[in-house]
This record gives structure tokens, sequence and C-alpha cells, in this order.
């Protein structure tokens, strides 16, 4: 928030967040979920409710020059990547 908070002084005036994304979630590990919680009750619906699990083709594609989308589009990460545009799509009325 202090790095938005300078922006806006430094000159974008209009600057605002249009929400938070939580990634590399693993529902398994309780740290993931803690986070999450965290993040929701302190940020309330400025939190998406898509979130980015950790995955090893999103780790990967990268290291061959592609996005996932191309790499990989069924994995859990390029599927997650999907689900938040079409998020994004619809909160913003596009």
């Amino acid at each position: 928030m202090l790095t938005i908070r300078e922006v806006r002084q430094a000159g974008n005036k209009d600057l605002r967040i249009e929400g938070v994304v939580l990634t590399m979630y693993d529902k398994r590990n309780n740290l993931s979920q803690q986070v999450e919680q965290d993040a929701r009750e302190n940020l309330g619906d400025l939190v998406f409710n898509t979130v980015i699990p950790r995955n090893v083709r999103l780790s990967e594609a990268p290291s061959f020059a592609m996005p996932v989308l191309t790499y990989d589009s069924s994995s859990k990460g390029a599927v997650a990547y999907r689900a938040l545009a079409q998020e994004l799509i619809k909160k913003n009325n596009l």
C-alpha cells in the first residue's frame, strides 16, 4: 500500500488497486490458508475469488519463453488464470 501512495504522490493521482490476487496457493499448506483468511478479513472484496495455485507447469513455462496458456493450456495454473480474466471482465462489466 505504501508503494501505491508513493506512485500517487509522484504523479499518478488516479492510480487505484483493481484487486489482490493470491498466487502460489497450496490448499494443503496451513500458511496458505492463513494468508488467504487474513487477506479476505482485512481486504474484503479487494481480494479476487480466484486463486492461482502452486503449479509445476506455471513454473516451467518461462523456461521455454512461453506463457502458460500456450505451454500447457489445460494445467491448473492456466485454468486459474483464465478464471481470473473472466472475473476481471465480469467485475468491470466488459
